[in-house]
């Protein structure tokens, strides 16, 4: 089974530690949230290591200071938070040296305690691989191709309309509006969470999707016309610029949408996550080309596959003889 805890990483209390080689170990604070501690680890021990200069810590480093600036905050997050796990098993190795066994041996043991996240970590080998080809650390293939990841089960929950209704009656102002605003856009959080005022003109809402890069120009009008203007004339302390905002005038963060739509959810007695309402919007709509230029989807089948997991395939039943 694979360590949860790197080699160097130390906890005292309630702190997590990075521990220096040597005789004369240097111990320093990282945080005593284990997530955060692991990205910290990563850079202390990036710091403190020699490093080989075509070593997979190497390209790692570089590759954070190259390609993943360019990259959505969520992705950058995300990617902040497997690579601790990468620097950890293939770090010390040259990059020429990693084989197909190394990566599937990882993922074996990985997976035994998190397979989604093993597949999300070898995406991420697999990239940073492909750039160091083509920053000539290397001529040998790609040592994540052929290595098969783990099946992964899509989410297949729908949102009952009395679910929605309920989860909106106990939540706060502003997640009620990233909620209707979520169902009547059908867009990802990351994308409602940006959407300014100056976004709204030409009698339409101008999105650019932090996923796909998809363009879109959602009509104002209808019900989404009447939320946009419900949140505008909501009384606040100060407006700002961004659609949804706490009363302050702060833009709403990631976390601050998703702490306050669970305290609903739990309060409200249902089950479903945030990112649900995107795939009710599109099951609802009855629609599969609109729901398709809403989702950004570039093909047709992906988007069937969203909606026929959550509504099912409608078949005829038989007739009495």
């Amino acid at each position: 089974m694979l360590e949860t805890t790197p080699k160097r990483m130390h906890k005292k209390g309630s702190v997590w530690y990075h521990v220096t080689q040597g005789s004369n170990r240097i111990w320093t604070a990282l945080s005593r949230d284990f997530q955060e501690s692991l990205i910290l680890w990563a850079q202390a021990e990036a710091a403190s290591s020699p490093e080989h200069p075509d070593s997979v810590a190497a390209v790692i480093k570089r590759y954070r200071h190259e390609v993943m600036p360019k990259k959505a905050p969520r992705t950058r997050k995300d990617n902040e938070a497997e690579i601790p796990n990468l620097l950890n098993a293939f770090g010390s190795m040259r990059v020429g040296d990693v084989q197909p066994f190394h990566v599937r041996n990882y993922m074996d043991k990985r997976g035994e305690v998190a397979p989604v996240r093993a597949n999300r970590e070898k995406a991420l080998l697999s990239h940073i691989f492909n750039k160091a080809r083509e920053w000539g650390y290397t001529n040998a293939a790609n040592p994540c191709q052929g290595v098969r990841g783990f099946r992964e089960k899509g989410r297949s929950r729908y949102v009952l309309d009395g679910e929605f209704a309920a989860v909106k009656q106990a939540a706060k102002p502003f997640v009620m509006d990233a909620m209707d605003l979520a169902y009547l856009t059908a867009q990802r959080p990351a994308d409602l969470l940006k959407m300014k005022w100056a976004d709204i003109h030409s009698g339409a809402l101008h999105i650019r999707q932090n996923k796909t890069g998809a363009l879109l120009a959602i009509e104002v009008s209808g019900d989404l016309a009447h939320v946009l203007e419900r949140i505008q004339s909501r009384p606040v302390e100060k407006r700002s610029e961004w659609v949804l905002q706490r009363d302050c005038g702060h833009q709403l963060s990631y976390h601050g949408l998703f702490v306050a739509f669970e305290k609903a959810r739990k309060s409200a007695g249902v089950s479903f996550q945030f990112r649900d309402i995107r795939a009710k919007a599109a099951t609802d709509l009855g629609d599969l080309a609109h729901a398709q230029q809403l989702l950004g989807h570039s093909k047709r089948d992906m988007t069937e596959h969203y909606v026929r997991s959550r509504q099912g395939v409608k078949v005829m039943p038989l007739r009495l003889r």
